[in-house]
């Protein structure tokens, strides 16, 4: 059995009524970095982004954040 994580960066977004734009202000991190993240179109990450998202949206479980998928492989 194969896996694919994932964020759901964009869920947690929403769930707060948050943009984009409002965490690039909070994180520092550059708008194509979150958008990327957002969009689901990466392949890593780094700990550093992972770092400042979770203290940015008051993250204490990365599982809020990061999912694992089954994949049909």
């Amino acid at each position: 059995m194969k896996f694919k994580a994932r964020t759901r960066l964009k869920e947690v977004l929403e769930e707060r009524n948050m943009m984009q734009k409002d965490l690039v202000e909070l994180t520092g991190m550059r708008p194509n970095a979150i958008s990327s993240l957002f969009r689901g179109h990466i392949e890593r990450i780094s700990l550093d982004h992972l770092s400042k998202i979770a203290s940015a949206l008051d993250i204490e479980d990365m599982n809020e954040l990061i999912v694992l998928e089954k994949t049909e492989d």
